[in-house]
């Protein structure tokens, strides 16, 4: 069975159409390529409300099993993702952004700049990963293996 999985991008530019997204097209190609059944897509603004309404349904609603999103992890004052993310999560997965952090560290110092957050919302896994196609490639791609065994775990079928 594929993990059913969402993809939200974060980004003004991209939600008034200033901007082509890239980055959640990208994180849905490699979903799809590693097996994962991508079953929404969304462009949302850098607004935290909206941000956790979208979380919301994804996990709530959807039920997706991974709840991807791409942007706003940077420090510009518009890069609330983590706080929203951390607004809906009922516990903290730290060590996915730990791995990610780890991996890209060998790629560019510049990953230190990155405020991802991971965590559980009932049955789903909800990542962030940074913006631009590169890094969110990157980082998906460090962490991307272990989803089959995290869902089997939140779904009670052990280790």
């Amino acid at each position: 069975m594929a993990l059913k999985t969402a993809v939200i991008t974060v980004s003004d530019r991209c939600s008034r159409g200033e901007k082509e997204d890239l980055s959640g097209p990208a994180v849905a190609r490699l979903s799809a390529e590693k097996g994962l059944d991508v079953i929404y897509a969304s462009v949302v603004p850098d607004e935290k409300e909206e941000i956790k309404k979208e979380l919301i349904k994804c996990s709530d609603a959807l039920h997706a099993d991974i709840v991807l999103t791409t942007g706003g992890t940077g420090f510009s004052k518009r890069d609330v993702t983590p706080e929203a993310t951390m607004d809906v999560i009922e516990r903290e997965a730290p060590f996915i952004p730990e791995a990610m952090l780890f991996y890209s560290l060998k790629i560019t110092p510049n990953a230190m700049l990155s405020r991802m957050k991971a965590g559980i919302r009932g049955d789903t896994v909800i990542i962030n990963l940074p913006g631009s196609p590169k890094a969110a490639t990157e980082n998906l791609g460090a962490v991307i293996d272990t989803f089959p065994h995290a869902v089997k775990m939140l779904h009670g079928e052990g280790h």
